[in-house]
């Protein structure tokens, strides 16, 4: 600028005329001007400032807590054989679903069916000489009763008979053994359920009572099976004991790994004896009816635990709440539609909105969008929204 002036009066020192005196000092003004606009930002248009706003929300309101849980059989069984042998057939296939008592895998059967022959021929000589001691038994106590031999016989023969009819009820114990394990050459499931995929093969030599031949697990219901804390338990059973006749009262629901929830409300089945010495959380089991076999075991599930009710509890939604290190604020919208910040007091989340414990009242209206530059006590143009369009939801 002092170069430009100094240049208007060199201007007008040698001899210029004023009309070339006026036009540089009409450069020099808006040359400044420039330099002003160019240089402050500080300066804002007038007018008030745009913002979305909407009523804050007061309603009973019922809180939900949400833990990761993971799909489990309601009853897992390792199927292994009672006896030994080679794998000769098998009836099912992997994966496939099964019946309680239908036929699973057939052991080669020869040494047991010999076995059975062997303990039924040794029954039948036992038994023959039990027969046999017997009648023997039977003469003698007639002889005795004539006085034609000692009484010191027939208690002899007595002790035979009873020795015959213990090796008789041995053998016949032998013959039942025998017929088991015969009959268990061929394997049964024990219960209803869905196969795994992991079944040994044809030819597979199996121990008894060590070889899994195959895995059943039921698949309905199902658990969940998910942890919680210690305080969320015993704010769980003073909830359970303050409306226990309420069915409703922590009702479990469950979103799946798609983000689909899965249509059927579960309730909790199993809670552990004890917490966990490393996590210090409680295992809880939730059970779930699997009409059309969605849940299978390993599968994630979110869990979604409600019931407990908050009564006239003021929302608002979390958008309209700023937080600067450990303080909360909300801008509302006062009578002389003007921003007023207020520090508040944040409760539980609850789908899209918060819980104000303080800071905020029913009637209040709040700034839900246009909050990156507002500032308290500027005036502003409001435009009032609803929940729903701005896509709102007290579900999570």
């Amino acid at each position: 600028m002092q170069i430009l002036i100094g240049e208007a009066r060199n201007i007008l020192f040698f001899g210029k005329d004023m009309k070339m005196y006026c036009l540089s000092i009409a450069l020099v003004v808006l040359t400044g001007a420039s330099l002003t606009g160019c240089g402050s930002q500080a300066a804002q248009p007038g007018g008030a400032t745009p913002v979305k706003a909407m009523k804050a929300i007061q309603q009973d309101t019922s809180l939900s807590y949400e833990y990761a849980g993971q799909v489990k059989g309601k009853n897992e069984v390792k199927v292994q054989p009672r006896v030994s042998g080679t794998i000769l057939e098998k009836f099912v296939t992997g994966g496939q679903y099964v019946h309680a008592g239908q036929a699973l895998y057939r052991i080669d059967s020869r040494q047991y069916e010999s076995a059975v022959l062997s303990a039924q021929a040794s029954l039948a000589q036992s038994e023959a000489t039990l027969n046999n001691s017997q009648i023997d038994l039977q003469r003698d106590q007639e002889l005795l009763a004539s006085a034609a031999i000692a009484e010191q016989t027939v208690t002899t023969q007595q002790s035979t008979v009873q020795q015959n009819e213990a090796a008789a009820d041995a053998n016949r114990a032998l013959v039942k053994k025998a017929q088991e394990n015969l009959d268990d050459t061929v394997v049964y499931a024990p219960m209803d359920g869905r196969l795994d995929v992991n079944d040994v093969a044809v030819g597979t030599y199996a121990s008894a009572g060590s070889t899994t031949l195959v895995t059943i697990g039921s698949i309905n219901p199902v658990f969940v099976q998910f942890s919680i804390s210690e305080n969320e338990y015993l704010k769980f059973i003073a909830l359970h004991q303050q409306n226990s006749m309420n069915k409703d009262v922590a009702s479990v629901t469950i979103k799946l790994s798609d983000g689909k929830d899965y249509p059927i409300t579960g309730s909790i089945a199993q809670i552990d004896r004890s917490l966990s010495e490393n996590t210090g959380t409680l295992t809880v089991k939730a059970s779930f009816d699997n009409p059309d076999n969605v849940l299978l075991p390993g599968m994630f599930a979110r869990v979604k635990i409600s019931g407990e009710i908050v009564p006239n509890a003021v929302l608002v939604p979390q958008r309209a709440v700023q937080q600067l290190l450990d303080k909360s604020f909300v801008i509302v919208v006062d009578g002389d539609n003007k921003s007023e910040s207020r520090a508040v007091t944040l409760g539980e989340k609850v789908g899209s909105y918060y819980i104000i414990k303080d800071g905020i009242k029913a009637d209040d209206t709040v700034v839900v969008e246009g909050l990156t530059k507002l500032q308290a006590g500027m005036d502003l143009n409001v435009t009032m929204v609803t929940p729903e369009e701005l896509n709102l939801s007290m579900n999570s």
